[in-house]
């Protein structure tokens, strides 16, 4: 089929609109958003999406994960549906536009097409994972996970929240709790629109990212065990400092993602001591280590090495350790079809554009393993993001949708 003329735009003062409306349900206290999954203000965006997707025309369907699935039918019943989407939830400190813009373009999709008249081949449906950001239920992507068969059902449901609250009970508590099983729909493809969450395209002045890949990333969460003791009384000598061995750990992951240059990444993001008080020296530290690469080989020997030397440091300082993995995806090469669907619609509408590998995990790196899968990028402000600070334009998330509004159609096919 022909791809769309390039005269064909979506309204991009309607989204915007739509991402500022959607901004009032869980504030924050900075000007961003703190709608973490399955709180009472999830539930409130959740149900302000679907009475948009219902003024459009569309069915909804709720899976047992608490996903949501908006329909518009395609001409061909037997056609595979495109779906399009991202994520409502946010960080504690969350932006406006992390995930929300990837959800709120596919509605904006349907509105265009709707205003336009146009049908399309393939039915379309605009999706809302559960649970992207694991900030409060862990690991991230949680949902999308189990549709990819890479979590079961029932240890989602056993995730626990800090205060122990558990993910099954807490999706039944907001009633958003579906009863369609999980991974029971087939894709004729999946696009997802997303910030980039970095500072290359902004720094690049270039409005538009095609996501040829993704990193891969392991988690390790790491425990030293010490002796609690007196900071003044006690000899330097005879400490037995866990925040000692977090320090020159935290040093070890730096070097290790050093040495691994180019395309790789590692830092401690969370990290806490015990008994965390002035004039203790900490007993016990607990720590979060993050690395990432788009290339497996440098991905899985970064994990190696740390835990070959990380024992060894823990050792000397006279320590007790154990590091257990708590999250992990390989790097991901997205669809050829979809990536080349995404870069030919920049390309169409004359967007400056370039390919690039994303450095955060998304729900389109475990639908890539079970349907044909692709990403669009627009820039962020300084590539801030997880931040209440986080920011874009109208005119970048107009681009954006726009190039994610000519992948979908073309791929569902325009009729007539």
């Amino acid at each position: 089929m022909a791809a769309p003329g390039e005269n064909l735009k979506i309204d991009g003062s309607r989204l915007w609109d739509s991402l500022m409306e959607m901004a009032q349900i869980g504030p924050g206290i900075a000007g961003g958003n703190n709608r973490q999954t399955l709180t009472d203000d999830d539930a409130k965006g959740r149900a302000l999406f679907q009475t948009w997707c219902e003024a459009a025309g569309m069915t909804m369907g709720v899976d047992e994960m608490g996903t949501m699935f908006a329909r518009r039918e395609g001409t061909d019943p037997d056609a595979l549906p495109v779906y399009v989407g991202s994520h409502l939830d946010t960080q504690p400190t969350g932006g406006k536009y992390d995930g929300v813009l990837g959800v709120l373009g596919g509605l904006e999709i349907i509105r265009t097409l709707n205003d336009l008249g146009i049908r399309t081949k393939h039915p379309i449906v605009v999706t809302n994972w559960t649970n992207e950001e694991g900030t409060r239920f862990a690991p991230a992507m949680l949902a999308s996970g189990v549709f990819a068969g890479m979590h079961t059902q029932d240890w989602a449901y056993d995730r626990e929240d800090a205060e122990g609250l558990k993910f099954g009970d807490e999706l039944a508590r907001i009633g958003w709790k579906g009863d369609e099983p999980v991974g029971a729909r087939k894709m004729h493809a999946f696009f997802e629109l997303h910030i980039e969450q970095g500072p290359i395209l902004e720094a690049e002045d270039t409005a538009i990212g095609v996501v040829t890949h993704g990193q891969g990333l392991w988690w390790l969460e790491v425990t030293l065990t010490g002796k609690d003791s007196h900071t003044g009384s006690t000899p330097m000598n005879m400490r037995v400092n866990a925040g000692l061995g977090m320090a020159r750990i935290t040093e070890l992951v730096h070097t290790i993602a050093m040495e691994n240059q180019p395309a790789a990444v590692g830092a401690i993001g969370q990290a806490n001591v015990y008994p965390n008080s002035r004039n203790v020296i900490p007993g016990k530290a607990v720590f979060t280590i993050d690395f990432r690469s788009p290339d497996q080989s440098k991905l899985d020997g970064m994990k190696a090495r740390l835990e070959a030397e990380a024992p060894k440091i823990a050792a000397d300082l006279g320590l007790g350790i154990e590091i257990e993995p708590v999250g992990h995806f390989d790097p991901v090469t997205f669809d050829p079809g979809c990536v080349g669907a995404v870069r030919a619609a920049a390309e169409r509408l004359g967007y400056s554009h370039m390919d690039l590998i994303s450095g955060a995990g998304h729900d389109a790196c475990w639908i890539n393993r079970v349907a044909p899968t692709a990403m669009v990028m627009c820039p962020c402000v300084d590539g801030l993001s997880h931040n209440e600070a986080e920011e874009i334009s109208p005119e970048w998330a107009a681009a954006g949708a726009n190039v994610l509004f000519h992948a979908v159609v073309e791929t569902a096919e325009i009729v007539g």
